[in-house]
């Protein structure tokens, strides 16, 4: 084995130049494995969390017939007193925060411009809108009994150039199918970092939305953060009730779901090409070395020397092209990862808000120790594979004619 090896270095070492090409293509296409998982990865946790903190919570109680596409402010599609059914969940052990939201279509209009948002009416003091308080870059947060504040996404306010203070006009959708408006003070700018959300979402006190919609003591839904995420089902089963529907974030996200099983399977393809042209390059040079081998070759054989232990040979040389290529990838996959984990991948979702499905504005990498794993071994054994068909090669030509090429 010792010999083996000590061989497998001085043949590699005949071409340098090649040998060092081969690994680092090896290493480049290892590197790229981890830094398009860790991406993917990455994108998946950008999409979760900030789903669950800004839209669906880990559970949320809405009345049976409600529907979200719809946005209905029919009260017999809302909850009936909302503040009593989110202190009785409240007081359950598990939940972290309980509290009742408003949805209803509007229009805002600023001077020239005007857009379609999606409202929300909020309990200010609630901890579940403590992401909007942190995300507050100007003006005041809203409080309770502000009957004509609104807080407004940094987006729409650097597209209309609205300050905190300016005045707008907004028009609301209402129970009974009517549309009331009304003069709003900005009286905060807020980001959450995710733009599709942050240019489509307007918030006011939840009394207030109430008042301006006619659904006074209803609300869309009870949005319920966990103290632990994993009890979600557990909760959502003590909490079914006639008249009512219980969704958990799983069932919430589950666009997410099939679009990291789409994004896994689109990754794949990649993953193949790229480990199809290592493969081509390790198979290259293995055939062009076997080449420059031939006679070195049919003497062996000639003298006695089994095809296996050629065969040996060359997989031995491919073996340490391998492990060149693995740890250089983890060098420098390691590098790219670390690049991206710490200043991120900025993306430009613009309007791509789906219900279920946002995004942050920026991308961080997170590459996990079982992905590393995988990867650098999967690179490894098509490093081996690669390999199997110049060695078999080698392995098999006939001593006569290896020899017969010295002639030519």
């Amino acid at each position: 084995m010792t010999q083996l090896f000590k061989l497998a270095f001085r043949n590699l070492g005949r071409n340098k130049r090649r040998s060092l090409l081969s690994a680092l293509a090896v290493s480049m296409g290892a590197a790229l494995l981890l830094l398009f998982a860790s991406v993917l990865r990455g994108e998946m946790q950008s999409a979760i969390q900030p789903t669950i903190e800004l839209q669906t919570g880990h559970l949320q109680v809405r009345a049976a017939s409600y529907d979200e596409n719809k946005v209905s402010l029919k009260w017999a599609d809302l909850v009936a007193n909302p503040d009593q059914v989110a202190a009785q969940i409240q007081a359950m052990p598990q939940v972290a925060v309980a509290t009742p939201r408003l949805f209803a279509s509007g229009i805002i209009t600023a001077g020239q411009n005007s857009r379609g948002v999606q409202v929300i009416g909020i309990d200010p003091a609630s901890g579940a809108n403590q992401v909007f308080r942190q995300g507050l870059i100007a003006g005041t947060f809203i409080t309770p009994d502000d009957r004509d504040g609104i807080l407004i996404g940094q987006p729409l306010a650097d597209k209309f150039k609205i300050k905190a203070g300016d005045q707008i006009n907004l028009l609301v959708n209402t129970s009974n199918g009517d549309v009331n408006q009304q003069l709003f003070t900005v009286r905060g700018i807020y980001t959450t970092n995710t733009f599709s959300y942050d240019e489509n979402t307007v918030f006011m006190p939840l009394a207030k939305a109430q008042t301006i919609t006619n659904t006074e003591n209803h609300a869309s839904t009870i949005f319920i953060l966990l103290k632990d995420q994993n009890q979600s089902n557990a909760v959502a089963a003590a909490l079914q009730s006639p008249g009512y529907q219980v969704l958990t974030w799983q069932k919430m996200t589950e666009l997410i779901s099939q679009t990291e099983s789409a994004a896994n399977a689109f990754m794949y393809i990649f993953y193949l090409i790229i480990l199809g042209i290592t493969a081509t390059v390790v198979t290259n040079t293995l055939i062009m070395s076997v080449f420059e081998r031939t006679r070195e070759i049919g003497i062996l054989l000639a003298i006695g020397t089994k095809g296996r232990r050629i065969m040996a040979q060359f997989l031995t040389e491919a073996a340490i092209l391998a492990t060149g290529g693995a740890i250089g990838g983890l060098i420098i996959g390691g590098l790219l990862v670390g690049y991206f984990a710490t200043f991120g991948l900025p993306i430009n979702v613009g309007a791509m808000g789906i219900s279920g499905f946002l995004l942050h504005n920026v991308i961080y990498a997170k590459l996990t120790l079982q992905d590393t794993v995988t990867l650098t071994i999967l690179t490894y054994i098509v490093t081996l594979v690669a390999s199997l068909y110049p060695a078999s090669l080698a392995a098999k030509m006939e001593p006569v004619e290896a020899l017969h090429g010295i002639g030519d």
